[in-house]
């Protein structure tokens, strides 16, 4: 796949895209078409009738692990912990560096200075009581090192603020944010593009938490297995993926900063009151890159489970499994971190214990990695009969192989997100977490007797599965 359209041409021959053609409103309709249909686990929907405009609206694109798996050319039936670990297997290996190309289907329409206009996009306005229509939800924003060439690629979500200004939220500690500080001290604007509707690969590398100093594009054409294209910019000097839909390009001023919000954010709480939070990053659109028949990309956000909470689950769970495996954790076999955690407050890992200590060994790794360490909350550690993603039998480890008192460390200053609606709003940037041994201890000499079928008796069952009458009931209780 090169582009958003391969994704949606494969969902829509994998049974897994509905095209709307009714007229839907941009202004809280669209969204909440989305979100109902995410409730209920639907298919990805293409807005082909926006009201006002004639751009259809891609949305709910990840709500599922199938769709993920069309996302990543990846076999349909993998779970998200098959996935995850493919992706840590792909990038620990060298990574594909981007192939540069002299231009793209991006660059059919050049729209600049007083033609700019982001609200000839269709953009929606997503819950009651948002300050605005946020043009960025699923985008990243690209920008570069000024020291060493280091391109970033980072999800932020951005508000209109007129027809060429948007609001950028890049929380204190990103790595926009290090560039950003680069260009505040040295008195000089950042220069910036919003890539909306690239490859959808790239939305889930950029909403990834890289380790600073590599290249997301790097990750993605790893991802990809073969460089994807890309173009320098003749305005801002950046690297821009070249078959995208619609880039929105221009500079960050460090002395135009904005109040913006609130925002429905993926916490399932609105975030980013005005007067409450720091003032935000600006990006000053000079000119608009895009298709002459664009596809806009957005997602709803809000509670669990949308894609944002899918994409986050994904790529958390494998740039976390990749930090355990470049520690060299030994005994790792499944990690996880939930959608319904938003994709990144808790974290499941099961491991073959090797020694005494070695599931607290592997709890206190997973707080000390470039994933875990900002915003995670609590991590659970099962024993290697147990799958990170089986949540049934997580609940079991930690009734039956579980103390609370024994199995129980509590880790007071973390670094936070400022998105936690757990935490004051005046207090948002440390929390504590816990981590919960639910293995069985390794050091025990005489260890709780475990019930397991009669293996023998197992297989002559299921050879007889369709002669019970269950059809295409599923085997898997058999398991």
């Amino acid at each position: 796949m090169k582009e958003l359209r391969d994704f949606i041409n494969k969902c829509e021959q994998e049974g897994e895209l509905l095209r709307i053609k009714t007229e839907v409103d941009w202004n809280l309709e669209l969204s909440h078409v989305a979100k109902l249909n995410e409730e209920r686990k639907g298919p990805a929907l293409l807005f082909e009738n926006v009201k006002g405009y004639d751009i259809p609206v891609l949305t709910s694109a990840f709500t599922t692990a199938r769709r993920l798996a069309i996302g990543l050319n990846m076999p349909l039936n993998y779970t998200m912990c098959d996935m995850a670990r493919e992706w840590m297997e792909l990038t620990t290996k060298q990574l594909v560096k981007p192939k540069v190309v002299d231009s793209g289907p991006v660059c059919e329409m050049v729209i600049e200075g007083k033609d700019v206009d982001i609200l000839s996009l269709p953009v929606p306005f997503f819950y009651p009581l948002d300050g605005g229509r946020f043009v960025g939800t699923a985008v990243y924003l690209v920008s570069e090192d000024k020291e060493t060439g280091w391109i970033n690629l980072g999800t932020y979500r951005m508000q209109i603020h007129d027809r060429n200004h948007c609001g950028i939220q890049i929380i204190k500690g990103k790595h926009a944010d290090f560039h950003f500080n680069q260009h505040k001290k040295d008195g000089t604007k950042m220069p910036a593009a919003a890539v909306i509707g690239a490859d959808s690969v790239h939305f889930l590398v950029s909403s990834t938490l890289v380790s600073a100093q590599v290249d997301e594009y790097d990750i993605i054409s790893t991802l990809r297995g073969e460089p994807c294209e890309v173009f320098k910019s003749d305005l801002t000097g950046l690297l821009l993926p070249a078959h995208a839909e619609i880039i929105l390009e221009g500079f960050v001023d460090p002395n135009d900063l904005r109040e913006e919000g609130p925002f429905g954010e993926y916490t399932g709480y609105y975030s980013g009151a005005k007067g409450e939070e720091w003032p935000k990053q600006v990006l000053r659109i000079e000119r608009i890159l895009r298709r002459k028949k664009p596809i806009f990309w957005a997602t709803t956000v809000g509670k669990p489970i949308t894609d944002t909470h899918m994409i986050q689950s994904l790529n958390r769970t494998a740039t976390l499994w990749t930090d355990l495996e470049n520690m060299k954790v030994p005994g790792i076999k499944s990690v996880y971190i939930p959608a319904e955690s938003t994709g990144r407050f808790w974290a499941i890992v099961s491991v073959q214990q090797k020694y005494p200590g070695h599931a607290n060994h592997v709890g206190n790794a997973v707080v000390a990695t470039t994933t875990g360490h900002y915003g995670l909350k609590g991590v659970i550690v099962v024993d290697h009969d147990i799958p990170a993603d089986d949540w049934d039998r997580v609940m079991w480890a930690l009734s039956v192989r579980y103390d609370p008192a024994r199995d129980t460390q509590i880790i007071y200053r973390g670094r936070s997100t400022p998105l936690d609606p757990a935490l004051p709003i005046e207090a948002r940037e440390i929390v504590s977490r816990v981590i919960m041994d639910a293995c069985t201890p390794y050091e025990w000499k005489r260890k709780p007797q475990e019930i397991f079928l009669d293996e023998a008796m197992k297989e002559k069952v299921l050879s007889k599965w369709n002669e019970y009458g269950f059809g295409d009931w599923s085997a898997s209780i058999c398991k």
